[in-house]
């Protein structure tokens, strides 16, 4: 009895968060916890400018990390070849090296790749908070407020696609301002359907989105937003989400970094991404919280 006590109050825990009646109680005893929105359009922390910036300097640095993986990106187009011309030079060069002396040069992790660029690295770790989970941390360097820190990862889902299986027991569901969900769980159907998604829409040798973030190791190291745990009366939020609609002019040999794929292929849209940005400064060692709520006025 004990043990069924508890694994229906682990349930309820994952769950309340979605349950209506239990929010209108809870709302006014935890308004720090809210996200007001005035308009959609005010829902900004930073401009997508900077999101856009952001995302493309560590996505190029990823690229550029991993040549080897890329030559049959970089052989298909031309253009592509041309932008990066200056470092497949150096490649060719570390080549040659490396065919003369057996010794590669250093090839970084992404989390490393991480560090280098943006001058900081998170992971998934257990939760500071008790019965939280896992949490997302600082592991090394600085975050000065205002910085893009991670993203939300998942399957978009538009108000009117089924989500109903995949919502069950599943407390990694995000909603935006406009009723798309995201379903961030990657394990179950969740998961089966983001992998389903991701190799239809493969164009030939190019990925449209990253299937890495369902597994330990991932290729884009931004891509834990679904396990930053909400903020309590002891642990403030120090990031909140920001929502960005993907540019049609985003790179397409650096798409296969996005990890989040739409569930109808269909629909003529953006791709709708999620990311955390930092309220304030955050330094080494620090766990990322966030507001789960969001309300519009």
């Amino acid at each position: 009895a004990p043990a069924m006590l508890r694994a229906l109050r682990r349930r309820w825990d994952a769950y309340k968060y979605r349950f209506v009646p239990w929010l209108a109680l809870n709302l006014r005893r935890k308004r720090r916890t809210l996200r007001y929105v005035p308009e959609s359009s005010q829902d900004k922390i930073i401009s997508d400018e900077d999101v856009f910036e952001t995302l493309l300097k560590i996505f190029k640095a990823l690229f550029i990390n991993d040549f080897s993986r890329q030559a049959h990106i970089l052989a298909l187009l031309p253009e592509i070849k041309y932008k990066y011309s200056e470092l497949l030079t150096v490649e060719q060069k570390r080549l040659k090296v490396r065919s003369c002396n057996r010794h590669s040069q250093h090839v970084f992790s992404p989390e490393e790749v991480l560090f280098n660029t943006l001058g900081f690295n998170i992971t998934r770790d257990q939760s500071s908070l008790v019965s939280a989970g896992t949490g997302v941390f600082v592991t090394k360097g600085f975050v000065p407020k205002g910085t893009v820190v991670s993203m939300y990862p998942g399957t978009i889902y538009r108000k009117h696609e089924p989500i109903f299986f995949q919502s069950l027991g599943n407390p990694f569901i995000f909603r935006c301002i406009d009723g798309v969900l995201i379903d961030g769980n990657d394990k179950g159907l969740s998961r089966s359907v983001y992998r389903s998604c991701s190799r239809r829409d493969q164009l030939g040798p190019f990925q449209m989105s990253d299937e890495s973030w369902l597994t330990t190791v991932l290729q884009n190291p931004l891509a834990v937003g679904q396990y930053v745990n909400n903020c309590s009366h002891e642990k403030a939020a120090n990031v909140c989400y920001q929502e960005f609609d993907v540019p049609g002019y985003f790179p397409v040999e650096l798409k296969q970094y996005l990890p989040n794929i739409v569930y109808s292929h269909d629909i003529e849209s953006h791709l709708r991404c999620v990311v955390l940005v930092t309220l304030r400064d955050i330094k080494q060692g620090e766990e990322l919280f966030s507001n789960y709520y969001t309300v519009v006025s």
